[in-house]
C-alpha cells in the first residue's frame, strides 16, 4: 500500500509539473471556425447548443493555456482556404492530416486516430462490405468532394474514377446522412467514432458494416507559421498524458445519447 501511495503521489507530482510547464496566453482570444456537422465531434443538439468532443477539448485547452474562444461557422469546402488566408486562427471539424493539405495550412499534433467505415440504413441486406457494394452497380455512395471519405469511396470502394456517377456529392456530411436515411444513397463513409454517434442516435435506423477501410489522424488547422500552433500542441500533449482525451472519448462515443 505504501508503494502504491508513493507511486500515486509521484504521478500526481509529475502531472502537476507537466501542467505547470504549459504556456500562459494571458487571456488572448482565438477565433476558431467549424462546420458543426460531424457528431459527436461537433454538432448542434436539439436545444440549439453547439456541442461535441472538439468543443470540450478546446474548452479544456482554453482553461489550461488561459485563452478565450470566439467561434465561427463555415462550410467544409471553404474552411481550409479561409484558414490558409488568415481569416480565422484555427479550424476544427475532424480534419484528416494529409500532405497536400499541409501545403496550405499547418496542422496540430494529432488529437485522435479514426478508421473509415460504411454507414448504412439499419435494414440494409444487399451488401455487407466494400467488395459486395462495389459489385452492385445500382448502389450509390454519398460524400463531400475533397474529403477523406470521398477519396476512400473513390479508391477503396469503387474503381478509382473520381467522376464515377455512383458517387453523389453533398455540401455537408450531415446532408449526405439525411440522403442515406431517405434512400437517395445507399452508404456514406464515416470515421468509426462519428459513425457510431449517428448509429446510437438513430434508434436502429442506421448501422455500420464491413471492416475498416483505412485509418486517419485528425488535427486542428492553423494559418502557416501561426503563433497558436506551439501552445495548442503543448496542450494536446498534456490532455493526452493526463487521460482527459480518454475521458472525452468515453463521454462522447460511449455515454452520450442524443435526446
Amino acid at each position: 500500500m505504501k508503494i502504491a501511495a508513493a507511486l500515486a503521489g509521484l504521478a500526481l507530482s509529475f502531472s502537476a509539473a507537466f501542467a505547470g510547464d504549459l504556456p500562459d496566453l494571458g487571456g488572448k482570444e482565438i477565433t476558431i471556425v467549424t462546420e458543426n456537422a460531424y457528431p459527436p465531434l461537433q454538432f448542434v443538439d436539439k436545444s440549439g447548443a453547439a456541442v461535441g468532443w472538439e468543443y470540450d477539448a478546446v474548452a479544456e485547452l482554453a482553461k489550461r493555456l488561459n485563452f478565450t474562444v470566439k467561434y465561427a461557422n463555415i462550410s467544409w469546402e471553404a474552411m481550409i482556404p479561409a484558414v490558409s488566408e488568415g481569416q480565422f486562427d484555427m479550424g476544427m471539424t475532424g480534419i484528416t492530416i494529409k500532405e497536400d493539405r499541409k501545403e496550405k495550412v499547418d496542422f496540430s499534433e494529432p488529437y485522435m486516430r479514426s478508421e473509415s467505415m460504411m454507414l448504412v440504413r439499419g435494414d440494409e441486406a444487399r451488401f455487407t462490405d466494400a467488395p459486395t457494394f462495389a459489385t452492385n452497380a445500382d448502389l450509390l455512395v454519398g460524400a463531400q468532394a475533397g474529403t477523406t471519405p470521398f477519396y476512400t469511396a473513390v479508391y477503396s470502394v469503387l474503381d478509382g474514377n473520381e467522376a464515377n456517377p455512383r458517387i453523389k456529392l453533398f455540401e455537408t456530411f450531415g446532408a449526405s446522412v439525411e440522403a442515406l436515411k431517405s434512400g437517395d444513397v445507399d452508404t456514406v463513409l464515416s470515421d468509426m467514432t462519428a459513425g457510431k454517434g449517428y448509429v446510437d442516435a438513430s434508434n436502429g435506423g442506421l448501422k455500420l458494416v464491413g471492416t475498416p477501410l483505412g485509418s486517419e489522424d485528425f488535427g486542428f488547422i492553423f494559418p502557416k507559421d501561426s503563433d497558436w500552433e506551439a501552445p495548442i500542441n503543448a496542450g494536446i500533449a498534456a490532455l493526452k498524458a493526463d487521460g482527459t482525451f480518454e475521458a472525452l472519448n468515453k463521454k462522447w462515443f460511449l455515454d452520450y445519447k442524443a435526446e
